[in-house]
């Protein structure tokens, strides 16, 4: 970090904590933290996303086709279990939950992924003044794991080199930004193919200001 760069409160509030592990690297403040909802917890709110699930959008699929394939549900905030997630979340890394968005549950079932991309949205182009205009840029995502498919399925952090394969219950959490507020390009990770059985994760990303 450059000096009079003050460091980000909330990868200085993880690094603190001894059962988190920050993966080493310079170039991305990536954290990884297990067990961090129990198995039962995990196994309902599988239930929840195939109860209400839809084909997965995004913002800028770069002009690619199956550029993300798999399925997503928005969890009700007002459901208890999505509730104690987004309370969880919040007591770990110090974000007030009026920054996140809603907390989204995604489903990848075998030849299902979402290739190469970043969370932010790209400063200069229509969809930041479209998303970004009030809560300002993602700065932060939290998503967790929910189940472990019996093949492929892990997220891949390309220009760091780490693969994380997924673990019933684990956390990643990551700094989408550069201490100036710029995206961080480190940040370019994929959901890869899964290759037997199903895959479920939670995903919170969270804003500069206040969502909600």
């Amino acid at each position: 970090m450059k000096p009079g760069v003050a460091a980000d409160p909330v990868a200085s509030r993880l690094a603190s904590i001894p059962r988190i592990q920050r993966v080493p690297t310079p170039r991305l403040e990536l954290f990884i933290v297990r067990h961090f909802i129990d198995l039962q917890t995990c196994l309902a709110l599988c239930e929840l996303i195939d109860h209400n699930r839809r084909p997965s959008t995004i913002a800028d699929d770069q002009g690619e086709a199956g550029f993300r394939t798999s399925e997503t549900c928005d969890l009700d905030a007002a459901h208890p279990l999505v509730a104690k997630v987004k309370s969880l979340l919040s007591e770990l890394t110090g974000i007030p939950r009026d920054h996140g968005e809603p907390l989204q549950g995604q489903r990848y079932t075998p030849g299902q992924e979402f290739r190469p991309h970043t969370d932010t949205f790209n400063p200069g182009g229509a969809d930041y003044f479209i998303h970004c205009a009030e809560a300002g840029q993602r700065n932060w995502t939290a998503m967790i794991y929910l189940n472990e498919p019996e093949d492929g399925g892990a997220t891949r952090f390309k220009a760091i080199g780490k693969t994380v394969q997924p673990e019933t219950g684990k956390l990643l959490l990551w700094n989408n930004l550069l201490p100036d507020g710029s995206p961080n390009e480190a940040t370019l990770h994929q959901g890869m193919k899964v290759r037997r059985g199903t895959k479920y994760i939670l995903t919170q990303w969270y804003r500069v200001r206040p969502f909600e």
